[in-house]
């Protein structure tokens, strides 16, 4: 989450549950937590997508995660079948859970210069 710029808002390991909130606006608003009936959390077919500002956003958030134990379900790379700008990654977290992190505007070009 600090890849993406968005902060912590609680953590509250009796629940156990944690959240981030994006800013300056209060939404979105990311939680995970424990399931209350106790069951394995993910779902299959199931994914979380967060966007990113920049491709190099992207490869920050993929290779902090593979970093912390995720497993890589897709490198950081171009999409065209989804659009010409489309730049993601895709990964599941220690637990399973399928997640995504994408940018979707062009590359700036300054930054090739």
């Amino acid at each position: 989450m600090a890849a993406l710029g968005i902060e912590p808002r609680f953590v509250d390991a009796t629940q156990p549950w944690a959240g981030w909130q994006s800013h300056p606006h209060p939404r979105p608003l990311f939680l995970i937590g424990r399931p209350f009936e106790g069951q394995h959390a993910p779902g299959n077919g199931q994914m979380t997508a967060f966007l990113a500002s920049t491709r190099a956003q992207v490869d920050a958030v993929h290779a902090t995660v593979i970093a912390y134990g995720g497993r890589c379900d897709g490198p950081p790379g171009l999409r065209p079948h989804y659009h010409a700008h489309y730049y993601g990654a895709y990964f599941k977290d220690p637990d399973g859970n399928k997640l995504c992190v994408a940018c979707h505007a062009a590359p700036d070009v300054s930054a090739s210069d």
